[in-house]
C-alpha cells in the first residue's frame, strides 16, 4: 500500500489535487479551515483531522496548498505547526506559491529536524488541477524531488527540478510574470472586439490558432465571454503573486514595467470588490473602461 499522505488546504486547486491523490490509491489526511470544503473527498475515502498537528502525525508526506505567505508560515512554525509535530524523515512538499525566502527557511528548519522538504509550487489553474496535468517546478533536494515522483506524478503532466530550496517558487514567479503578459493580451483584445462591434467569439475563433495563441485566450477568453468570472485562480491570489514578484526583482535589481502595470491594474479590481472573482474579472474593467 502506499504511504499515507497528509493533505493540508483545500481551495480551487488543493482540493481538486487532493481528489487526484485520492484516485491514485494514496492514504489521505485532510485538514483545512472549512471542513465542508473536504465532503467529497471525505465521501471517498479520504480521512478528516482536527488540525494540522493531526495531520503531521498520522502521514509519511504532507502537502500543503495554502493561500498567502501568512498561512504558510502559521501552517508550519505556528505552535501546532507542521514542523514540531511532523515524524522525522517525513517529507513536507509546499506547493503553495509563497515568498523563496520562506521556503528556503522551511527547507533549513526541515533539515535541522531530520525532516525532508520541497518547495513544488504549480501553474495550470483548476482545470490542470481536475485533469492532473499541473506543471509542477520543484526546489530542494534532487533526491527527495525523485522520492516525490509518484506523488507527483498523480497531479501533474510537466514536473521539472529547478534547483535548490526556494528554486521551484522563482520559477512560479517567472510564470506568473508571463501568465499576467497573456492574460492582459486575452481580456483587452476581447475586451476591444467587443467594443468595436465584432463578434467575439468568432475573432477569438480566428486568432486563437494563430500566433497570437495562448492559454489565456483557449481557457480563460471563452469564460469571460460567457460572463463566467468564477475563479480558476482568484485576483487576490494573483495580485499577492504579483506582489511577491516585484519583491523578488526590487532584490534583482531589475526593472518589471509589466509587472508595476499588473499590480495597477489588479489592485483596482481588488478596491472594487472583485478580489475573489477569477483573473478574467480584468476583461469587465476593460469593457467598461473610458479613454480620459
Amino acid at each position: 500500500m502506499p504511504e499515507t499522505v497528509g493533505f493540508v488546504g483545500l481551495g480551487v486547486m488543493g482540493r481538486s489535487m487532493a481528489a487526484r491523490l485520492l484516485a491514485a490509491g494514496f492514504p489521505m489526511r485532510v485538514h483545512t479551515r472549512t471542513r465542508s470544503k473536504a465532503s467529497d473527498l471525505l465521501r471517498g475515502g479520504a480521512v478528516w483531522m482536527e488540525d494540522n498537528a493531526a495531520v503531521a502525525a498520522s502521514s509519511h508526506a504532507i502537502i500543503t496548498m495554502l493561500g498567502f505567505p501568512e498561512d504558510v508560515e502559521a501552517v508550519y512554525f505556528g505552535a501546532n505547526g507542521l514542523l514540531a509535530r511532523v515524524q522525522t524523515g517525513a517529507l513536507l512538499i509546499d506547493m503553495t506559491t509563497t515568498r523563496p525566502s520562506l521556503s528556503v527557511r522551511i527547507h533549513e528548519e526541515a533539515a535541522r529536524r531530520g525532516l525532508r522538504a520541497l518547495d513544488a509550487p504549480v501553474s495550470g489553474g483548476d482545470i490542470g488541477a481536475r485533469e492532473g496535468t499541473l506543471s509542477i517546478m520543484a526546489g530542494g533536494r534532487e533526491e527527495d524531488f525523485n522520492a516525490a515522483q509518484p506523488l507527483f506524478r498523480a497531479m501533474g503532466g510537466r514536473i521539472v527540478f529547478q534547483g535548490g530550496p526556494g528554486a521551484g517558487q522563482r520559477t512560479k514567479l517567472c510564470n506568473q510574470i508571463a501568465g499576467f503578459g497573456s492574460t492582459l493580451g486575452a481580456c483587452e483584445s476581447m475586451a476591444f472586439a467587443m467594443r468595436a462591434g465584432l463578434d467575439p467569439a468568432k475573432v477569438l475563433e480566428s486568432i486563437g490558432a494563430g500566433a497570437a495563441g495562448s492559454w489565456a485566450l483557449s481557457n480563460l477568453a471563452p469564460r469571460m465571454l460567457a460572463g463566467n468570472f468564477a475563479p480558476g485562480f482568484m485576483v487576490k491570489h494573483f495580485l499577492k503573486d504579483i506582489r511577491l514578484a516585484l519583491e523578488e526583482a526590487q532584490i534583482l535589481g531589475m526593472q518589471a514595467p509589466g509587472l508595476s502595470l499588473a499590480l495597477e491594474l489588479y489592485a483596482r479590481l481588488e478596491r472594487e470588490g472583485l478580489g475573489d472573482q477569477g483573473t478574467q474579472a480584468l476583461f469587465q474593467a476593460l469593457v467598461n473602461s473610458k479613454n480620459t
